[in-house]
């Protein structure tokens, strides 16, 4: 289980350089990615759970018929 978190932080840390990204789940997934594997989860205003492994976090989105993730970095107003 360690294992798999710490291959998804690595994962979403190298497609998230900028601290906000969009990628393909086809991607994520080839590289070893499974997001049944996080630490914890931060719910936004507008009721989107984003899941985190560690400080990576990321949110499921269907756009047509693909699959994507939104990518986000962990802040400090999501303490809250």
């Amino acid at each position: 289980m360690d294992n798999q978190l710490k291959l998804n932080r690595k994962i979403l840390k190298q497609y998230n350089k900028a601290g906000k990204a969009t990628v393909r789940a086809s991607v994520l997934h080839k590289e070893g990615f499974n997001a049944n594997f996080f630490t914890h989860f931060w719910k936004n205003s507008k009721k989107d759970v984003y899941l985190f492994a560690y400080e990576y976090g990321f949110l499921k989105k269907k756009e047509g018929n693909t699959t994507k993730y939104v990518l986000v970095k962990w802040q400090d107003y999501m303490e809250s």
